[in-house]
This record gives C-alpha cells, sequence and structure tokens, in this order.
C-alpha cells in the first residue's frame, strides 16, 4: 500500500512539474501564429500541396514539415516563435512555384512580428509564377550573357547556370578588369529569371562607369533550388542536413574561377577578386573569404543567415586575414538576425580582422528591394575606397 502511495505521490508531481514547466515556456515567449489561406487565382488547383519558406528555415523553397495542411479547400499552418521577426512567401515546393503579384510580377517577403500572444493571420494568394504566362520582358542590360547554361560541378554532380555582366568599354579596350561572384545568380540582373525580385546590378554598374569610370566583371551563379541550403553552408545543420559549402567552394576556386579567367580578360589576384551574396549568400560570401583569403580580398555579405551556423564563429575565431569584409543588415530583420551579425562583426575586431565595415538600416528588410538599394555604396567601400 505504502508503495502505491509512494507512486501516486511521485505522479503529482511530475505532472505538476509538467503543467509549470508549460506555463513557463508560455512565460518565456513560445507563442504561435497560425497562417490560413482562404483565397486563391481562379485557376489554382486544389490537388497541390503548400509549403511556408523563409528566413527561419533558411528559403528552402519548401519543406515536408513546413507543409500546411488542407481543410474543405482551405490551407493552414502554424508556426512557433523561431525568432521574433520572421520573413517568409508560400510556395507550391519550389521557387519556381511561388506565390506573386496577379501579373506574374515578385511580392516582397511578407513579414509577422510575434505578440505577446497566439495569433491567426488569414493570407489570399493573388497568384503562382508558375501559372502566369512569362511574357515579361527581360531587363538584362546588353552586356550581360549566358556563360554556360549548365556549367558542371563535379564535387557534387550537379551543374549550374552561370550569368557574366562586363563593363560597358570591355569590347572596345584591352583592360583586365577585377571581379565579383554573385550567389543567387537568378536574381541579380533580370526580373524575367527571378522569382523575387532583381538586385539591378548591370544597371547599378553602367549608372556608376558613365558617372565615375568605374569598371567591375561580374560573374552570377544561380542557386541549386532545393540543394541552396546545403551548398551556401560549409557546416551541418541538424535540422536541414549536411553543409555542402566546403565542396561548393572548391568548385568555385578550381573550375569556375580558372575558366573566368581563362574566358575574360581579369585581374586574377585577390586584391581583385571579391565574392557577394545575401542571406544565406551572405553567410557563404563570409566563409569564403575567411576560407580562402588567397582567392577572395573582398566579401559583401548582406543580411548573412549566421544564425544557421554556430560553428562558423568559431571557424571565423581561428582564421583571421586581411581580406575586406563589408556587412549589411536591416533592423526590420529581426532581433536574432541583428544581433547575430553584431556578435560576428565584434569577434572578428577582437581577433585580429584589420579590414572590416558594417551597416545596419534601420528600414532594411530582408528583400531584394533592400539589397539592390544598398549595393553601389558596398561595392564602393569594397573596390574603390582601397
Amino acid at each position: 500500500m505504502k508503495k502505491h502511495l509512494v507512486i501516486l505521490i511521485l505522479s503529482i508531481v511530475l505532472i505538476s512539474c509538467l503543467d509549470k514547466k508549460q506555463d513557463d515556456n508560455k512565460l518565456l515567449g513560445n507563442e504561435e501564429v497560425t497562417f490560413v489561406i482562404n483565397q486563391f487565382p481562379n485557376n489554382h488547383d486544389y490537388n497541390k500541396e503548400i509549403y511556408i519558406s523563409g528566413d527561419f528555415e533558411g528559403w528552402s523553397g519548401g519543406r515536408e514539415q513546413f507543409k500546411l495542411k488542407k481543410k474543405n479547400n482551405n490551407y493552414s499552418i502554424t508556426i512557433p516563435k523561431y525568432r521574433e521577426t520572421i520573413n517568409f512567401k508560400f510556395t507550391q515546393g519550389n521557387w519556381e512555384t511561388v506565390e506573386c503579384l496577379e501579373n506574374g510580377n515578385p511580392i516582397e517577403n511578407r513579414i509577422y512580428t510575434f505578440t505577446k500572444q497566439d495569433e491567426k493571420v488569414e493570407v489570399n494568394i493573388a497568384n503562382w509564377y508558375n501559372l502566369v504566362e512569362n511574357n515579361q520582358t527581360s531587363t538584362a542590360s546588353k552586356n550581360v550573357h549566358v556563360f554556360a547554361e549548365d556549367f558542371e560541378i563535379p564535387q557534387l554532380n550537379r551543374k549550374r547556370k552561370v550569368s557574366v555582366y562586363l563593363p560597358p568599354n570591355y569590347e572596345t579596350s584591352n583592360k583586365h578588369y577585377p571581379v565579383l561572384y554573385f550567389q543567387d545568380g537568378q536574381n541579380i540582373f533580370d526580373v524575367k529569371t527571378s522569382y523575387t525580385g532583381e538586385w539591378e546590378v548591370d544597371e547599378t554598374l553602367n549608372a556608376m562607369y558613365n558617372e565615375t569610370g568605374f569598371e567591375l566583371i561580374v560573374v552570377a551563379i544561380d542557386h541549386g533550388g532545393n540543394k541552396r541550403l546545403n551548398e551556401y553552408s560549409a557546416w551541418d545543420n541538424e535540422k536541414y542536413g549536411k553543409g555542402e559549402g566546403e565542396l561548393y567552394l572548391d568548385f568555385l576556386v578550381n573550375n569556375l574561377k580558372p575558366k573566368i579567367d581563362k574566358a575574360y580578360r581579369t585581374k586574377s589576384d585577390h586584391n581583385n577578386t571579391g565574392i557577394m551574396g545575401s542571406s544565406l549568400g551572405g553567410l557563404f560570401a563570409h566563409y569564403a573569404t575567411v576560407k580562402r583569403p588567397d582567392v577572395f580580398g573582398k566579401a559583401g555579405a548582406f543580411s548573412p543567415s549566421f544564425w544557421y551556423a554556430e560553428d562558423g564563429f568559431k571557424f571565423t575565431k581561428e582564421h583571421p586575414n586581411n581580406s575586406k569584409f563589408y556587412y549589411l543588415i536591416g533592423d526590420k530583420e529581426g532581433e536574432e538576425m541583428v544581433n547575430n551579425m553584431n556578435k560576428m562583426f565584434e569577434l572578428m575586431e577582437s581577433n585580429g580582422f584589420s579590414n572590416i565595415h558594417k551597416k545596419i538600416e534601420p528600414n532594411g528588410t530582408h528583400s531584394e528591394s533592400f539589397w539592390k538599394t544598398e549595393f553601389k555604396q558596398a561595392i564602393s567601400w569594397l573596390f574603390i575606397n582601397q
């Protein structure tokens, strides 16, 4: 009898502790938001699955654990508080099927900031990108061309489209030019190929050439779709899989760069070679320049996803160098994003990195529309302000 009484008392205590822990978790801010989609374009296929994708899961385009539940032609998903503010969009499983405006133009990232209580947010989808007849006019400048539609990445057994921007005077001069390697190439030059809006890098550089004579070759490598997270991180992630960044970097250094240097009149030394990207592409630009300062003397890391790989802080601390690092983030990207960038910057300042710069823009968001407005300032600091 005593034995059963002791077991009963222990069970009551355990249940009480669990209830208290749940209450404490709520007090700690474990809020949730439920997104409900109940309005679609007329030609929406209700047999299709819908996913939420954003900065809280690495902009994968569509992971199984972030698939919406469907009931009576309404879709919904409940998201816990991964961070104070999240940026996201809805897709049908990849970026070729991302939501867009009715006319097919990209929409800005959706933004949600968690409150002190659980919320329900209703969402309307104007159109899906794959359902729009893509008759948009290309916005790429005449001095942008496709270098290769399917450049092989032997390290990863994949192929990738590579585009190149040449300075306006390239064909009429014998000059050699510095080079910038850009991640997420679909979004760099052309609204026709972009699913989130373009950076307008070609227009910006053409204007800089006309204003000041600044000249630069840009090599834009398309991202790898559902392999983007893996390729842009050198470190494994418990949730999102194995990091392939080291292999992807080896491809850039030992396969792509030699071909570019052979095909074009480049200044191939590290002082004239830069790398740039945003979000996970920013994380990769940071890693590539920390890992191979002999190749990349300049890095532009816009809204870098340092949250994705905690090991990146230890790695950076152990590999100080004199390359130039330009960091940008928007205050509206959320406290975690800003804090992680500040943490990395302070670590670099105190561990031998002497050529670093950061900018925190009060109204900046996690979007191409923000990054394109900051490109000119970043590229000027990296390449002009020697």
